[in-house]
């Protein structure tokens, strides 16, 4: 008799091969654009139940270029395991073809030439024709939001989510998690939540004078969708005090809280949950890890470190679902729910190329008059790009490098600094960058720019300690972004070795000298977590240094030397 977990293993092994044959078969297509829709949303339907996810968006309405990371490291059990495989190695291991669409939409090899061909992903009118032909086939469709919804741009910024919210009820979610959301203040937080007409989750938001639950949040939702019972609980980013400013949101305390995602998975099963999906904001490796130590979670909906997988990760009896970031893709997972247990499943996540997908003309109209108010003011040409400016990975993208150009120029600075933050789409060579492109890649609540002195050691404290929530070999210690970004100077990290030992060779580039410990330096940076940061907005200090430089070209960054082991 075939065990549970030999059936879902079988089951995975299918959906591989089913995932190895769809993304061969684009690459068949060569690097033209020769895709149709029909081809993209093609899926042999399964079972019974049906989960829709997106998660990560950032408030990307619009289509834009996006580039997928070059440098994704993983430490501890996790070393060279996905989602830390990139580019060349990343289409071996699921068979994608060199120059197919695949290639394009999940590595970041020749992403210029591929993008020119292919053209833009996203735009949340191109996700809702998906949603819907997955909705026309399967009514009873779950639509999952994992988080990083309201945040992340121009229009967002000013509406203080609005426009988000506004968008994303058009396409009817019926759950949502959170992470950057609260940075818009607990206040205005309450007040969207409020208004939401479908489940705003989160079973780790606890009171934080009390210690309990918060009110303001259910910790899950149950549903009954073709004759089955499922429970989404939601996981809202475990962090948020420490990646972000807690004075924002004090009366919150979060935390991974694996005991009381234990008591919450009991309690649905108790109320005859057939199958139980986390709606996750944890990241992908603390998902991993969460699913060896909780039992009875079916589903994992990924969200936080915006990786995009074409297969599920089996984790135990659980299966771990990455969907990408900024509205560049949708997952669609069909599971077989048969006498209370999850018997199988297939996956298809689906890239979302703008150019094929025909828009929806209600979502659209919806988009475009959100946008109509500030159109003018976004669409302001500020300057030009001779080089590829892209973010997302564990080092320095060329938006960055930008970004700690300005500060260095703008703020007079021996070193500047950016945070390692993932959100932020691309702009190509020889494109024109608008306000709108600036502020795609610095819109946060909490943005000014500050210049101050630290010391050399103090410097080397801020980079150990964000080496450590990078690189710490266990998952649930990871508790940042990315790297922090540096300009002005250069240093050594090795990520095999402990906290407190990885950074070294801090080296000043203008006159080449180590940084000595027991000197000051002036640093410029931004979004600090510190409340009553004095400084222009970062977006000023950005839109300013382009305006003079006219034309903008940024050198690959050989400053940082990563020693991988």
């Amino acid at each position: 008799m075939i065990s549970r977990r030999d059936f879902l293993q079988v089951s995975m092994a299918a959906t591989a091969m089913l995932g190895a044959s769809s993304y061969g078969r684009w690459g068949q297509l060569a690097a033209q654009q020769a895709l149709t829709q029909d081809q993209l949303l093609d899926f042999d339907s399964f079972g019974n139940v049906t989960l829709i996810h997106v998660t990560d968006i950032h408030a990307q309405l619009k289509p834009i270029y996006f580039r997928e990371p070059e440098v994704n490291l993983g430490v501890g059990e996790n070393r060279g395991q996905v989602p830390h495989v990139t580019g060349a190695d990343f289409r071996k291991l699921y068979g994608i073809a060199d120059g197919s669409p695949s290639h394009y939409a999940l590595t970041y090899n020749d992403f210029t030439a591929l993008a020119q061909g292919y053209g833009r992903v996203g735009g949340l009118d191109r996700v809702a024709t998906v949603i819907n032909s997955i909705r026309a086939e399967r009514p009873d469709a779950l639509l999952l939001d994992g988080g990083d919804t309201w945040h992340g741009s121009y229009t967002c910024y000013h509406t203080q989510g609005q426009d988000m919210v506004n968008v994303m009820n058009a396409l009817k979610p019926d759950a949502m998690t959170f992470h950057w959301e609260f940075t818009l203040g607990s206040d205005r937080v309450r007040e969207l939540v409020s208004g939401l007409p479908f489940a705003a989750l989160g079973a780790n938001i606890f009171d934080a004078e009390w210690d309990e639950p918060a009110e303001d949040f259910a910790p899950y939702k149950m549903f009954e969708r073709s004759g089955t019972k499922i429970a989404v609980i939601g996981q809202a980013f475990p962090y948020m005090p420490i990646a972000n400013p807690g004075w924002m949101f004090p009366e919150y305390s979060f935390g991974i809280r694996d005991e009381r995602m234990q008591e919450v998975v009991d309690e649905v099963r108790a109320a005859g949950a057939e199958l139980v999906v986390l709606l996750s904001h944890n990241g992908f490796d603390v998902d991993k890890k969460m699913a060896s130590r909780v039992q009875g979670i079916d589903v994992i909906l990924s969200g936080h470190t915006h990786d995009a997988l074409p297969e599920p990760v089996l984790v135990g009896d659980t299966i771990i679902v990455a969907s990408g970031s900024n509205g560049k893709f949708v997952s669609r997972v069909d599971l077989d729910v048969r006498d209370g247990r999850m018997m199988g499943f297939r996956h298809k996540l689906i890239p979302i190329f703008s150019d094929v997908i025909t828009p929806d003309a209600d979502v659209a109209k919806v988009i475009d008059d959100q946008r109509a108010p500030h159109q003018a003011a976004m669409s302001e040409v500020i300057g030009k790009t001779d080089s590829l400016l892209y973010r997302r990975g564990n080092f320095n993208g060329t938006w960055d490098d930008l970004i700690c150009e300005a500060l260095l120029d703008e703020r007079e600075a021996d070193i500047s600094m950016s945070p390692g933050v993932r959100w932020g789409p691309s702009v190509l060579p020889g494109q024109d960058i608008t306000r709108e492109d600036i502020w795609n890649v610095t819109s946060m609540t909490y943005p000014n720019a500050y210049r101050t002195e630290m010391s050399g050691e103090f410097i080397h404290v801020i980079l150990e300690d964000v080496a450590d929530n990078l690189f710490n070999p266990d998952p649930y210690y990871q508790q940042g972004g990315d790297m922090v970004r540096v300009g002005g100077m250069g240093f050594r990290i090795d990520i095999t070795k402990p906290q407190g030992r990885r950074i070294s060779e801090m080296t000043l580039l203008k006159t080449g000298e180590k940084i000595d410990p027991s000197k000051n330096y002036v640093v410029a940076g931004w979004a600090s977590v510190n409340e009553g940061t004095e400084g222009p907005p970062i977006w000023d200090v950005v839109e300013n240094y382009i305006r003079r430089k006219g034309t903008v070209s940024v050198t690959p960054n050989r400053a940082v030397d990563v020693v991988r082991g």
